[in-house]
């Protein structure tokens, strides 16, 4: 993927599964859309921002070269992305909403059953219908 297309999928990513979060988490919890949103917005604003830091500081310490690593070095990436992003986002998310940890622990975990499936069927379509090529056609890019 070229960079513009790069952005393109990560915005429209992040937007419908926040159009699908919010209504969806607001019926789970009780708590409003709008207090939601912000929940939602600001999560999807710090994990990229963690993915991209937290992504910089994996290639340091095991070097750049992706092709070169180990089944153990992706699933130990994996969990110190996850990891890393559950230390700062359950405490926020509880004190944010005024829940319990364990009530955060909890949506976090619907959080992540949701990702697994919505980022397989998001990117199986995206790939299918590339809509950025479609997008970029008719906006004469």
């Amino acid at each position: 993927m070229q960079s513009k297309e790069r952005v393109f999928h990560a915005v429209l990513f992040e937007a419908l599964a926040l159009a699908i979060l919010i209504p969806a988490s607001a019926l789970i919890t009780g708590k409003g859309t709008s207090d939601l949103a912000i929940v939602g917005v600001g999560l999807s604003l710090f994990t990229v921002v963690w993915n991209y830091y937290y992504n910089i500081g994996f290639d340091r310490v095991f070097g750049a070269d992706r092709k070169k690593r180990t089944l153990k070095q992706r699933i130990c990436h994996t969990a110190g992305f996850e990891g890393g992003l559950i230390i700062i986002t359950v405490p926020t998310i509880a004190w944010f909403l005024s829940i319990s940890l364990m009530e955060a622990v909890l949506l976090e975990a619907g959080f992540l059953v949701f990702f697994f499936f919505y980022a397989t069927g998001f990117n199986w379509l995206y790939d299918r219908f590339q809509p950025f090529k479609q997008w970029s056609k008719k906006a004469g890019a």
